[in-house]
């Protein structure tokens, strides 16, 4: 396209969103949570406080297979990775599964402990990368990657697709974790490929860090039990620029470019460390204190970064908000609720899956139990309840009685925030009403994907469906 062409559309563009009051940052959702992981958008009146599974529908699409990975959008493609099986897939159990039923490891593999559950197939199995029209649902393209019976395990409420992949407009980088990176086109031809060699995972639950990008380097992190790192990537060959080993066990948290006053630098959290490196993959700075399995992504907001975990079988549940400018270890000592780089802390209010959300001065909370929690995002002071004095009080914060795990991070705009159950309930909180339910929007499908805003719609994966819901 003519330079003078693509400089008049991009005012013409500009002065529509003057004129509607919507941010160009809305058009597009590359990655998983979004452009800046913050999960949010700029108000938007085409945007759904309800639906239905026919209420502010404008379209459903099937998708074939089984996958956890978030859709995303540029102009008018989604894009979305599946695994479809030969065979047949058991189906994912939600809940916390205590207990488990009677594990089915492969022979010679450590048997899963407490009750805990790990599936391999021995079908064929295809991985898939899906683009669908943004305007219809139709299926554009289908590019299959890889084939074959996998010899690495997962856990049942899993998927081979779990990583949400990745792009910048010229191609869209689909990462499996125990297969490889994938740079499709946006044709969906295959413009490089870089696969990695089959890790051991915790107790075989199976991989879902997501990639990241900034500029022309994909960052990836695979934290696994026999040597984890993390590798950045050419975008536009492949070529390995660096790679530095990880001193960590499995984790499944995304990582996170954070661009502050100071810098831009990568942070990873691990069960072991969290630490920043800059973009030469030098160590920055490091501290411990998450519990024992990371799977929440470090995001940043208000000039603070906010690093969490909350495995359910740990005592204590971190929250940390650090100030740019750290070196070294920055470790909080022995009763210390801050230092220089830690601004505050909390022991009680990290979540187990889902990301937690920053939406004005409120850092919003969904615990995987139904219960949530509002602390205030620049001090970390508590709002409403910890799940610890919700068990020890009456007043219960809790989204409903049944209303099942959450595994989705939530998601916010126009003044609501949303928090889809496993079970395909989206319960919409009204952060002007004492962040009170006001909504219960139910798509009568298993959800366990964090959603994609785009364009004035919403996007949300269900088990077997991809749906678009905007107000017509």
């Amino acid at each position: 396209m003519n330079r003078s062409i693509v400089t008049s559309l991009t005012l013409f563009l500009g002065l529509v969103a003057m004129a509607t009051g919507i941010g160009l940052e809305n058009e597009n959702w590359p990655s998983f949570r979004g452009r800046d992981a913050l999960a949010t958008v700029a108000d938007d009146s085409r945007l759904p406080a309800t639906w239905s599974t026919t209420e502010n529908v404008f379209w459903k699409t099937p998708i074939d297979g089984l996958g956890w990975s978030s859709p995303v959008v540029w102009g008018d493609q989604i894009f979305l990775t599946t695994v479809v099986n030969d065979g047949e897939n058991e189906e994912p159990r939600m809940g916390l599964y205590f207990p488990y039923g009677t594990p089915r490891a492969a022979p010679g593999y450590p048997q899963p402990k407490d009750g805990e559950r790990m599936q391999r197939s021995q079908d064929f199995h295809h991985w898939l990368v899906y683009s669908i029209d943004f305007n219809t649902g139709n299926l554009l393209w289908t590019t299959k990657v890889n084939t074959e019976a996998p010899q690495f395990d997962r856990h049942l409420k899993n998927s081979y697709a779990s990583e949400t992949p990745v792009t910048d407009g010229e191609r869209v980088y689909a990462y499996f974790g125990n297969v490889g990176v994938f740079a499709l086109n946006m044709d969906g031809t295959l413009a490089w490929e870089r696969r990695f060699e089959p890790t051991t995972t915790r107790m075989g639950w199976g991989t879902a860090a997501s990639p990241v990008l900034h500029e022309d380097t994909l960052f990836v992190v695979n934290d696994n039990d026999d040597q984890s790192f993390l590798v950045a990537l050419d975008t536009a060959t492949g070529e390995e620029r660096w790679r530095v080993d990880r001193d960590e066990g499995t984790n499944w948290s995304t990582p996170f470019v954070w661009r502050n006053d100071d810098r831009i630098e990568l942070v990873t959290a691990g069960s072991g460390q969290v630490r920043s490196y800059d973009l030469d993959g030098r160590e920055l700075w490091h501290f411990s204190g998450l519990n024992s399995i990371a799977i929440p992504q470090p995001f940043s907001e208000h000039g603070l970064l906010y690093v969490t975990s909350g495995y359910l079988g740990d005592e204590v549940k971190p929250v940390f908000a650090i100030r740019p400018g750290a070196e070294g270890d920055i470790t909080l000592r022995g009763g210390q609720r801050n230092n220089d780089h830690i601004a505050w802390y909390q022991d009680a209010a990290g979540p187990y899956h889902p990301t937690p959300l920053v939406y004005g001065n409120h850092y919003f909370t969904i615990l995987d139990r139904g219960f949530y929690t509002v602390h205030d995002a620049r001090t970390g002071e508590e709002l409403y309840f910890t799940e610890q004095q919700i068990q020890n009080s009456e007043v219960r914060r809790r989204v409903t009685r049944g209303s099942g795990g959450f595994t989705a991070s939530p998601w916010a705009y126009n003044g609501k925030i949303f928090a889809l159950s496993e079970e395909g309930d989206t319960y919409v909180f009204d952060t002007a009403n004492d962040f009170r339910v006001i909504a219960t929007n139910s798509l009568g499908e298993v959800a366990m994907s964090s959603p994609a805003i785009a364009n004035g719609s919403l996007f949300i994966r269900t088990r077997s469906h991809l749906w678009r819901l905007s107000v017509r």
